[in-house]
Formats: structure tokens, C-alpha cells, sequence
């Protein structure tokens, strides 16, 4: 997926240490933007070895301790959990017997609200007495920081020796600060807001509280993450949680109102959104959807186009603020040590302590194959959702510069296809999806030889010049839409030639360096039925082969088929099952018609998430058969939430509903739309229509689906194909 590749061997440079996972992974997620939590079901922070609790910031762990005791003692769990809206981590405590002060246990109830905002976070403890004679007794908080680049936590060892924390307290506050080596001094900053008696020493906070029965006490206090140039007056308890509302509210509008007669899968749908809200990051550009939480908070090129595209028909504005934010980003000169290239897209953007100081080169790193054709390609189908022709003048320069860099620098040997040779010393050896080191081999499990020209990247390549040709045409540029018609036919006829494999009855995974095939049965060339490279007669022959039993496991498509030799159910890409994986394959089989292996795909993914805590589909899940009365088996340092994970649900109705809308022509077309057997409604309410809005329903009927259109805007027409 990203840059990373995770439970590897030691020679892999960049995987992420199974040390890195919490010894008790019931773990609260709290996220907003730039900054996320992670925290027990305590509300604690532990800093035990080297578990990822804490909460980040930039790329930098800013709090690794932060621990709520009772005189000392540890409280007794009732319940926690993320709130609905995904903005506040809601935990109930009672108390253990007090010894000395005559308190029996559960007798105090004691609630933790905690969120957090971006460069912030904020917390109020409050508690109240059953019993019936007033007690007293210290509420502490410990506190601590390490200032750790979020790669050191992921098990990168370091080759040089950070400074120390220095530590600074007052009456009202503690002050945490690091001196990076990369020249920015980074502060973790604690400010009280209580009006009970309380004291305050290097890192640590102690609260003296005098319960009378019946009446409760509160206390609120706020940490504050600054960087160099980055300082920000701090909010209060009560103004950080109306900003926050306020801005859900907004956020909300980004998307149609979908609801089905199905409550779980209602749930789904709200859980989806709310995480990709909490994932979308303010930029220059608009909202840019972070990959994910914890390893990937931060602006992937690919994750935000696919997530981009998944969401594209119910929220476009996602889709325009990709495209200026990634075009802001377009390479434009030859750097090697970023794998950057003329015209190529950003694979991902980091701004921790060892990206700065080129520990790691992803600062601003460029190693990814798929990312440009993607970009044109959303921008084309943007296009046609919006009819935003001044977006597309805007950025039209940098669709040119894409194709260019395709051309002249994607096709390493000028046969129309593009491969990928990293040229970073510390890059990525593999630059599509699947970027593990391991996840690109022979029939025979050896790795294949580069440059590697993989399937899913050539139907990229395709329907982008086709999204670029139908562009320039609008542009008035007919030379240029008659090159691109025609490099995308050629290129067509060579990929069904080349790659197509009659005995697999599936495309190849990838053509080596000698072009000789990799014969291995993988979900990628399921990709080439999102972008319709792939002949029909092939087309299914592939659907099948997709659907078997030794790539289908019962809970989603594989990313590698169990026959193959390097299959393992729990590696990162040889056999493990990847949501967004399921739903790209998903809507391209809807493309071909192949409407009962798409319900087949719904049904399993949607099961699954009935087995997830919370609904919340992560980044993936183990590929072992699915086994009666138990779910998915996790993965066990998958981020969640994950952008291009929660965001499936939506193109899974789109495929669903074989819905087009083109914003060009006034029209709203669904092709032979089918519901599951468990969704006998889906209605779909202001759905965005260049400011107007729709709002329609389907019925499930005994054999058929039912339309029903409740308002649209004038001079649109729907138009049903049954």
C-alpha cells in the first residue's frame, strides 16, 4: 500500500516491528487531521516497551504517558468508547476500595471525556459520589513525553543520539521540550483548568477532592503540540468541543445522506463517514483525506486519489481538493534520491524529525508507478461528475505534464508500457500498491527481476489517456485528444496480447524486466475491469477466476490466490484481504455486468465489518478461509481508521446502483441496479448536483428494483436501464 511494508524480514527497511503493537490491542483511536491518539481502555497512555500508545502529532509522538490513579491506585473499568461521531473517547471508571479514607469500592463514578483537535488535546474528568457521607481523596495525573519520530516507533533504529527532554512546571502548567536534531524544538504543553485545590510538579498534576454525596466536581485541563513557527493560543475545554461540532456539521455536507432499511448497515455507513472526516486534513487546497492512523497520517499521492474516487459520486469536493492539492505537489525536476521525475505525482509527504534530518528519504518522496495515470484519471472522471471546466483549466498543465512523464519517463524502454526501477538509494524496491518488497514474484516464488510492468498499473495508464483525450477535446486541443485516442487503443491491444494468461484464465501479475510473464493468480488484474482494459471475452473468464475458492475467502477477494507458492494468509500483500482491494474489483465487475459476483463481494466485506469493533473496516484483514461463527482474523498493526478502507461502502452502492453521473450532459444513468437480499431500501438524499441537490430511493422487488424520485434539480434527467 504505502511506503512501508509491514511484518517483513530484517532486510526489509522499512517494516514495522511486531514490537509495535499493544499487549492489550483493545486500543481507543481518537483523530483529527494532523494529530491522533492512541489510548487503553482506561483512557491511559501506558509507556510500556515499545507500544505505539500515545498521542502524535506531525509525525512525532508528543505524549507517551499519561496515567489517571485514584490515591495512587489504578480505577476499576466499567465501559469506554468512541462516541458516534467519532469525536470524543467517552470511558466510565469506578473506585477500588480506599484504604485509609474509609471509601468502599464502586461507590465513585468516575467519566473521562477525551478528544483531541488538531495541535491539541483536551480532557474533563469528572466524578460523583453515591455514598452518603463526604469523602476525600487525590485524583493524580502523570504525564510524559519522548518526542519519538513516529518510524523510531515502528522499529527503525537510529543511528544517532537524540537530545533529552527538559522539564519546566508552574503553578497552572508543565512544559515538555525537545531540541530536534533537526533544528526545530518541539513542546508538549499541560495547562489546569480547575477549580479545585491541586498542585503541580515537573510532570505530574495532583487534584485534592472533596466529594459531598449527590454533587458532582470536574476537572479540565488541555495539552498543547507546538513546533517552531507553528505556536497557537490555546482553547478552552468548552470552545474546543463547540469548534469541533461545528465543524462536523459542516463537514457533513460533503456527503449525500444515504440510509437503507438495514440498521447495521446504516451504522456502517455513518461509522465510514464520520472516520473520513476525522481524517481529512486542512491544507492550502482544501480537505485532503490522511491515509491512515497510526503508521500513514499523513498525504499519500495514491490512498488520497482512491479515496478520492470511491467517494467521488456521493462527495466531489473530496475529489477537486485532491487534484489542486496533488498538482501543488507535482514533480518538476529529476532528483533520484526522491525517485522524483518531471511531471510525476507525490507518493507521500512527511514532516517528522528523521524524514527532516534524511533519516528516511519521505520527506518528499516520488516512488510510486501508479499515482500519475490515477491523478488523470480522477481528474477526468471529476470532470464529467462536476463539469468543473475551471478546475480543469486549472490543472490542465499538470494533466499534460502527466502524460508526459508516462511517456517519457514511465516506459523505461519504449515497448507502451510502464514499469518501475526505484532509483532511491533508501526508496522503495516495489512502486505499486502492493509496495512490499516480496509482493511481486514468479510462478516459482522467486522475485521477479525489474523493471516490473504491472497489470493494474497498464489499465491505469490506459484510462487515462482516454480521460485525457476526452479533456483535451473539451479544451479545444484535437491533436493532442487524437495522439491519446490512439496510444490508448495501441496500448489496449498490446495488454490483452502480452498479459492474458488462457491457463490461469487471468492477466498475468506483471511483465520483468526481459518481459518474460509473472504467472501468478493475484487480485490486481481485477483492476482491469475498474478501468475497462480488459476484453470482454476475458472480462469473464477473470470474474470467475476472481470469485474461486483459492482467491475468494469467504470475506473478500485475496490479494494472492492459496495455490501460489508464496501465499500467506498473513503477510502484508501475499494472501491477506484489503478492503479497497475488494471494492475497485467490486465496481468493475458492475462495469461488465457481472452484477452476482459484485453482491457476492458486498456481502462478504459487509459481513466482516459486523465482526470489527465499531464497524471500522482497517487497512486490512488475514486472507484465511472464512470459518462458521467467527469473523475475520485482524492483522495486527493495520492502521485504522484507514481513509481508502472506510471509504469502501460508498463505491460498493455505487456498484450496487451501476450509477453515472455527468454533470456534462444533465444526466443520472443507473444500469440494471440491483440491492442484497438484506437491503430492501437505499435512499440517497442531497446528493450534490453542481449545487443542487437530488434525492431519489430504490426498493428491492421480487425480481427486479423499484425506483422512486423525489425531488431533482430542473433540466436533469434519470434514466433507468433495466
Amino acid at each position: 500500500m504505502q511506503s512501508d511494508d509491514l511484518l517483513q524480514p530484517i532486510d526489509d527497511k522499512f517494516h514495522i516491528s511486531p514490537d509495535a503493537v499493544n499487549t492489550d490491542d483493545r486500543v481507543n483511536v481518537l483523530n483529527h487531521s494532523n494529530t491522533f491518539g492512541l489510548f487503553d481502555r482506561w483512557g491511559n497512555i501506558i509507556p510500556h516497551g515499545n507500544m505505539v500508545q500515545g498521542i502524535y502529532h506531525d509525525g512525532t509522538r508528543f505524549l507517551n504517558q499519561l496515567i489517571l490513579t485514584i490515591n495512587n491506585q489504578k480505577p476499576l473499568l466499567l465501559s469506554s468508547t468512541i462516541k458516534e461521531d467519532n469525536d470524543i473517547l467517552s470511558v466510565d471508571l469506578t473506585n477500588p476500595a480506599l484504604e485509609g479514607c474509609g471509601v468502599p469500592d464502586n461507590i465513585i463514578h468516575i467519566s473521562r471525556n477525551q478528544f483531541v483537535r488538531e495541535g491539541s488535546y483536551f480532557e474533563e474528568i469528572s466524578s460523583f459520589h453515591y455514598g452518603h457521607e463526604a469523602c476525600s481523596f487525590e485524583i493524580n495525573l502523570s504525564f510524559n513525553a519522548d518526542f519519538k519520530d513516529i518510524f523510531e516507533i515502528r522499529g527503525i533504529e537510529r543511528r544517532t543520539v537524540s537530545n533529552g527532554v527538559v522539564y519546566n512546571a508552574d503553578d497552572k502548567s508543565c512544559v515538555m521540550q525537545y531540541d530536534g536534531l533537526d533544528g526545530i524544538t518541539r513542546k508538549t504543553v499541560i495547562t489546569f483548568d480547575s477549580k479545585l485545590d491541586y498542585k503541580v510538579s515537573r510532570n505530574k498534576a495532583t487534584f485534592f477532592v472533596m466529594l459531598i454525596p449527590d454533587k458532582a466536581i470536574s476537572i479540565r485541563y488541555s495539552v498543547t503540540f507546538l513546533t517552531d513557527g507553528h505556536d497557537q493560543k490555546t482553547a478552552s475545554y468548552p470552545e474546543a468541543r463547540e469548534a469541533i461540532q461545528i465543524e462536523l456539521t459542516s463537514n457533513r455536507s460533503l456527503f449525500a445522506d444515504i440510509f437503507t432499511s438495514n440498521e447495521q448497515f446504516n451504522h456502517w455507513i455513518t461509522r465510514s463517514k464520520v472516520d473520513l472526516l476525522s481524517l481529512l486534513a486542512r491544507t492550502d487546497q482544501g480537505q485532503y483525506p490522511y491515509a491512515g492512523v497510526p503508521w500513514f497520517n499523513t498525504p499519500f499521492g495514491r490512498d488520497g486519489i482512491i479515496t478520492a474516487l470511491e467517494t467521488l459520486w456521493v462527495a466531489p469536493e473530496i475529489s477537486r481538493s485532491v487534484l489542486m492539492f496533488l498538482a501543488s505537489r507535482q514533480a518538476t525536476e529529476l532528483i533520484p534520491e526522491k525517485d522524483a521525475e518531471p511531471g510525476k505525482i507525490l507518493h507521500e509527504a512527511r514532516s517528522g524529525e528523521m524524514a527532516n534530518t534524511g533519516e528516511i528519504p519521505f520527506k518528499e518522496y516520488y516512488g510510486t508507478i501508479d499515482a500519475t495515470p490515477l491523478f488523470v484519471m480522477l481528474a477526468g472522471m471529476y470532470y464529467e461528475r462536476t463539469a468543473d471546466i475551471e478546475l480543469i483549466k486549472k490543472i490542465w498543465p499538470n494533466i499534460v505534464e502527466a502524460i508526459s512523464w508516462i511517456n517519457n519517463y514511465g516506459d523505461l524502454d519504449g515497448d507502451g508500457f510502464v514499469e518501475y526501477k526505484h532509483k532511491a538509494k533508501n526508496g522503495l524496491t516495489n512502486q505499486g500498491w502492493k509496495d512490499s518488497f516480496d509482493s511481486i514474484m514468479y510462478e516459482d516464488g522467486q522475485l521477479a527481476e525489474p523493471p516490473i510492468a504491472l497489470c493494474e498499473v497498464q489499465g491505469y495508464v490506459y484510462s487515462a489517456k482516454l480521460f485525457a483525450a476526452k479533456l483535451a477535446m473539451v479544451l479545444k486541443q484535437e491533436d493532442f485528444s487524437r495522439q491519446m485516442y490512439h496510444e490508448a487503443s495501441s496500448l489496449k491491444k498490446n495488454f490483452n496480447e502480452k498479459f492474458w494468461d488462457e491457463k490461469l484464465s487471468c492477466y498475468v501479475l506483471a511483465l520483468d524486466g526481459n518481459k518474460q510473464p509473472c504467472r501468478v493468480v493475484s487480485s490486481n488484474p481485477g483492476h482491469s475491469l475498474f478501468t475497462k482494459i480488459a476484453d470482454h471475452d476475458k472480462a469473464q473468464k477473470l470474474a470467475d477466476t476472481l470469485l474461486s475458492d483459492d482467491i475468494f475467502s469467504g470475506w473478500g477477494i485475496r490479494t494472492l490466490s492459496r495455490l501460489e507458492n508464496r501465499y500467506n494468509p498473513m503477510s502484508y500483500h501475499n494472501g491477506s484481504v484489503w478492503p479497497h482491494d475488494n471494492a475497485i474489483i467490486a465496481y468493475g465487475l458492475s462495469l461488465y455486468g457481472f452484477h452476482e459476483h459484485v453482491l457476492k463481494i458486498i456481502r462478504a466485506v459487509f459481513d466482516a465489518s459486523l465482526y470489527i469493533p465499531l464497524q471500522r473496516l482497517p487497512e486490512l484483514y488475514c486472507g484465511f478461509d472464512r470459518r462458521a461463527g467467527e469473523g475475520p482474523t485482524s492483522y495486527p498493526v493495520a492502521c485504522s481508521p484507514q481513509a481508502w478502507s472506510v471509504a469502501v461502502v460508498f463505491m460498493l452502492l455505487q456498484a450496487c446502483f451501476r450509477v453515472e453521473i455527468n454533470a456534462i450532459t444533465k444526466t443520472i444513468t443507473f444500469n440494471k441496479p440491483v440491492l442484497p437480499e438484506y437491503l430492501e431500501f437505499v435512499s440517497i438524499r442531497n446528493l450534490n448536483l453542481k449545487g443542487l441537490v437530488c434525492d431519489l430511493q430504490f426498493k428491492r422487488l421480487q425480481n427486479d428494483v423499484g425506483f422512486n424520485l423525489l425531488q431533482k434539480p430542473e433540466g436533469w434527467d434519470i434514466i433507468i436501464r433495466k
